[in-house]
């Protein structure tokens, strides 16, 4: 099969980029043809303002790029992972032209969300889901404090709605959990066109013993992320088991407090994805306290690859991926007191944990292997083609 994938990289690394390398990897390790297109928003630097803008509702260079690739490799599919702000929509309309399919995995809320987040002013938000213009999120500026830069998104969605991009020019969507499938049949996608298909993890790590004897969490330091309420917890326990923290972002310095304050709490700043798997490899347990509807957590399926039980806040897609009881423990959102008894449980519940180890190691070998993810992938890709 020849394959063309697609990715617009973010200015921070993260998941999406993680699931678009290790899918273009796997189908090359099985022998099909694999052609990459990517762009990155670090390009943006470079742009006046009106530019970027038209660029996000349609670029004609990627237009006219992919249409060369395309032809030039004979592809068949066109997988896109993001497309928002430098390739938009337009690629789409490219890659049909020279007669491929059209498979985008969705890894947020955008169609239904200007900012894709679904989160606003600390809180779950859904005021533009379902609406043919996100007037509300033009309102609260949503996307990156700005009114221009919203206004920007949300025009891009509602022209491309009404051109009926998102409805006639892709064959599948993808979506890594049930829970983003419901989202995006609200955001206006025909459910017969979503197939749910969850991330995986490559090479296998193996399981680890937990042997660090520590609680850890890992991710951008935002808001949305928890690590407000993390923080909150560990200043609330009587006893305070060792804590890392990796990962970087505005909430930085408060961690840094704490890790000044409480010799136990070690702030490690941002690590290798291979040493955050050596981490997790020796944990205890991974704190997961979402407040916002995560789509699919790389950490999740990467924690139970190593044996690691999750304890999480169970919103959205969580609350289905993190089996209570089993494979970790939840906890109510944003409530650091029983997010404190949680963590105090499974620091005096050591044969109950193991347990939960050897459960997570078998959630990770039932779902999240790279062979059972290309079974699906490929599977995709022939539905995809037999919608010609």
């Amino acid at each position: 099969m020849r394959v063309l994938i697609c990715h617009n990289y973010y200015q921070q690394p993260g998941g999406e980029d993680v699931c678009f390398e290790s899918e273009a990897a796997l189908l090359e390790r099985k022998g099909h043809s694999v052609h990459r297109y990517t762009l990155t928003n670090d390009l943006i630097r470079f742009m006046c303002g009106f530019r970027a803008a038209a660029r996000a509702v349609w670029s004609q260079s990627a237009y006219r790029e992919l249409q060369c690739a395309v032809r030039r490799g004979g592809v068949q599919v066109v997988h896109f992972h993001n497309t928002f702000p430098l390739i938009s929509p337009a690629a789409y309309y490219a890659v049909r032209r020279q007669g491929a399919r059209v498979v985008q995995t969705v890894h947020n809320y955008r169609l239904g969300c200007p900012n894709a987040l679904l989160f606003r002013n600390g809180e779950v938000c859904e005021k533009c889901l379902g609406k043919k213009f996100a007037w509300p999120a033009v309102a609260h500026a949503c996307y990156r404090n700005s009114v221009a830069a919203t206004g920007t998104v949300a025009i891009m969605l509602a022209v491309h709605r009404l051109l009926r991009t998102w409805s006639t020019l892709v064959d599948i969507y993808v979506t890594l959990t049930e829970f983003a499938r419901e989202k995006l049949i609200e955001a206006g996608v025909a459910p017969a066109k979503i197939v749910v298909k969850p991330n995986f993890v490559f090479p296998d790590p193996g399981p680890g013993l937990g042997r660090g004897g520590y609680a850890l969490f890992a991710g951008r330091l935002v808001a949305e992320k928890g690590i407000d309420t993390v923080l909150s917890a560990w200043d609330k326990l009587p006893v305070k088991p060792p804590l890392r923290i990796a990962g970087d972002g505005p909430l930085a310095p408060q961690v840094a407090a704490l890790a000044e304050r409480e010799k136990n709490v070690v702030f490690l700043g941002r690590v290798s994805r291979a040493e955050l798997l050596s981490l997790m490899q020796e944990a205890v347990v991974l704190v997961f306290p979402s407040k916002w509807y995560e789509g699919f957590p790389m950490l999740v399926a990467e924690a139970y690859a190593t044996g690691l039980p999750v304890v999480a806040s169970p919103i959205g897609s969580l609350k289905s991926l993190v089996h209570d009881g089993r494979t970790g423990l939840h906890f109510r959102p944003g409530d650091a007191q029983d997010l404190a008894s949680r963590i105090e449980w499974v620091f005096s519940h050591r044969r109950e944990v193991s347990n939960m180890r050897a459960q997570a190691r078998q959630e990770f070998e039932a779902s999240y292997t790279a062979g059972r993810n290309y079974e699906l992938l490929i599977d995709i890709y022939e539905r995809a083609l037999g919608a010609r």
